[in-house]
């Protein structure tokens, strides 16, 4: 019976202490998030017909968002008009 006991409480201290690293780990400040795009980067856009994602710079725009290419604009352009 005492050797019951003596697991049980000793289980018992085991979650004990695995709960307090657990939410030690958890209380942290999470990291900063950046706020500021790396020298060089571009928004991205993402074409509205196959889901591809380019640098703004690169999308084409139309009526229903922008598209990675005229083929892309013209297709999504004629089942608005139709």
């Amino acid at each position: 019976m005492l050797t019951k006991l003596l697991m049980l409480l000793g289980a018992v201290v085991v979650l004990v202490l695995w709960w307090k690293h657990q939410q030690r780990g958890r209380s942290a400040a999470p990291p900063p998030a950046q706020t500021d795009t790396p020298a060089g980067a571009e928004p991205m856009r993402r074409c509205a017909e196959c889901g591809v994602h380019m640098p703004l710079s690169q999308a084409l725009p139309g009526k229903g968002g922008d598209f990675c290419c005229a083929e892309h604009r013209e297709r999504f352009e004629a089942r608005l008009d139709g």
